[in-house]
Formats: C-alpha cells, sequence, structure tokens
C-alpha cells in the first residue's frame, strides 16, 4: 500500500465511495474532491502505520476522511468567509436560488441502475449497509440472517459492481 502501485489500487477501488461520502457531507462538489484529496495525503502519510488485524483498507480510509470532514466542517464554521460589504449584495440572492438538482438526479439514476444489476439479497445489503450506513448486525438482525451473510452479501455485490466496464 505504501507504494505508488499500492496507492493507484486504493484509488481504483476506494475513489468513488470517499467522493460520494463526501458529496453526502459536504454538498459541494469541489470541497468533496478537497476532501479526499487530503484524506489519501494523510493515508500516504500514515501508510506505515496501517495494521491489518484492527481493520480493512477501506475502514481505515473511510476514518481517515471522516475525520478530514470533521476538520472541514469545524474550520467552515469558524471562519464562514470573508465577506466585504460589496458583496453582500451579491451574496443575499443566494439565499432564494434553487440548488441545481440535476447532478443529485443523474447520481441517484446511476445507482439504481448499478443496483438493478445485483440479485435482490446482495442488493438489499448494499443498500442498506452501504448507502443508508446501517451497521451490519443492525441489517443482519432486520433480515433475520447472521451478520456474515450479510457481510458476504455485501462484499459480492460490490465485487460484482467493481467488474463492470467503467462506462456501465
Amino acid at each position: 500500500m505504501c507504494t505508488d502501485s499500492g496507492l493507484a489500487a486504493l484509488l481504483a477501488t476506494d475513489r468513488a465511495l470517499l467522493h460520494w461520502r463526501a458529496m453526502r457531507a459536504l454538498n459541494d462538489s469541489g470541497l468533496a474532491e478537497q476532501a479526499v484529496q487530503e484524506s489519501l495525503l494523510r493515508a500516504w502519510r500514515s501508510c506505515a502505520f496501517f495494521d491489518e488485524t484492527k481493520g480493512s483498507v477501506r475502514s481505515w480510509l473511510l476514518t481517515i476522511l471522516r475525520n478530514v470532514l470533521i476538520d472541514m466542517i469545524r474550520a467552515r464554521a469558524a471562519r464562514p468567509g470573508d465577506t466585504g460589504w460589496d458583496e453582500v449584495g451579491e451574496l443575499s440572492d443566494i439565499r432564494y436560488a434553487h440548488p441545481d438538482f440535476t447532478e443529485g438526479l443523474v447520481d441517484g439514476l446511476l445507482v439504481a441502475d448499478l443496483l438493478s444489476r445485483l440479485p435482490a439479497p446482495q442488493r438489499d445489503a448494499v443498500v442498506e449497509v452501504i448507502l443508508r450506513d446501517r451497521a451490519y448486525q443492525e441489517v443482519a438482525d432486520d433480515f433475520g440472517v447472521p451478520v456474515g451473510t450479510v457481510k458476504t452479501r455485501v462484499h459480492y455485490a460490490l465485487r460484482s459492481l467493481r467488474s463492470l466496464p467503467r462506462g456501465a
């Protein structure tokens, strides 16, 4: 993981998930990309300290991303921005503007299309664990199956999705 090829493999497998999580938290594409870059930089700097016995690389990256997001949100709250009086008139109209929903709509349609390619048990597990961010044990209790079954369903679903062509 601490090599160029290891980092490239991380980018190939987990960059989209990191960006999606950052977009959910920040609701800004530019800030989300900045959060992903900062997370990968922190991962690169501390890759020698990664311990496989404590969890997967994905969990480690998501924890780093979570810390970066907390830092970014706190920084934005502490310094809401430098606005001069000349800009107040321009910025006051922004709160009446409606957000562009097309990006979210396209993302939702893409996710729905990808999920439709999965078998129902795998799709249900991915929706609950990944999209709704619920714990494996909680989902297993709801489905009435062992927690290992839910983990296996999510694993095989994500593996299937990764094997799809990039344009799919």
